[in-house]
């Protein structure tokens, strides 16, 4: 058991005199500065000119190219085909979007005066004030996607903390 330790110990000397730092007058650790300054040196120390070495091109002399206009870009099909597209479109009127959910009960009173004071608050959106016994409801806005209800829906927060947004199908204005 001794022989082991004492073998074990000398073994641990070894490998620790091995890893010593070398004493050649400079500590181990240089300082930023002096590292800096020693890449100064290396640095003017070294000048090449490798001009001598890389290859020489001569550039064309360059013509001024003409523009060439597209003549027969759109053909007539595709005219058509677009015509057609265009007014089928002009012909949908509703579509699948969001609203903002106001109010969702059963006192008019109510339901009035807070429709007097988000029309005073965002008069360009449309409200949709809608009664099935015994509830009123009170939609604001159409919007194509739930982005554009929420930015609203921040601005009236302070009136309607407890509206939705929901899921609707909205009437498309053809003033975009």
């Amino acid at each position: 058991m001794n022989r082991l330790l004492s073998i074990c110990l000398s073994l641990l000397l070894v490998f620790t005199s091995a890893c010593a730092s070398s004493s050649g007058g400079k500590t181990a650790r240089a300082s930023a500065g002096d590292r800096e300054a020693s890449r100064e040196r290396d640095r003017e120390k070294v000048v090449e000119d490798l001009s001598v070495y890389r290859p020489k091109y001569e550039v064309p002399e360059t013509t001024p190219v003409a523009t060439v206009e597209p003549t027969n870009h759109v053909n007539d099909k595709v005219a058509v085909l677009m015509d057609t597209v265009a007014s089928v479109n002009k012909g949908i009127k509703y579509a699948q979007g969001y609203r903002i959910l106001a109010y969702n009960g059963s006192e008019r009173q109510k339901v009035m005066n807070l429709r007097k004071a988000i029309i005073a608050r965002v008069p360009e959106q449309k409200d949709y004030l809608t009664y099935q016994q015994p509830n009123f409801r009170l939609k604001i806005g159409d919007y194509f996607s739930r982005i554009e209800a929420q930015q609203v829906l921040n601005q009236l927060s302070d009136l309607i903390p407890n509206a939705q947004i929901v899921r609707e199908q909205i009437t498309i204005n053809k003033s975009y």
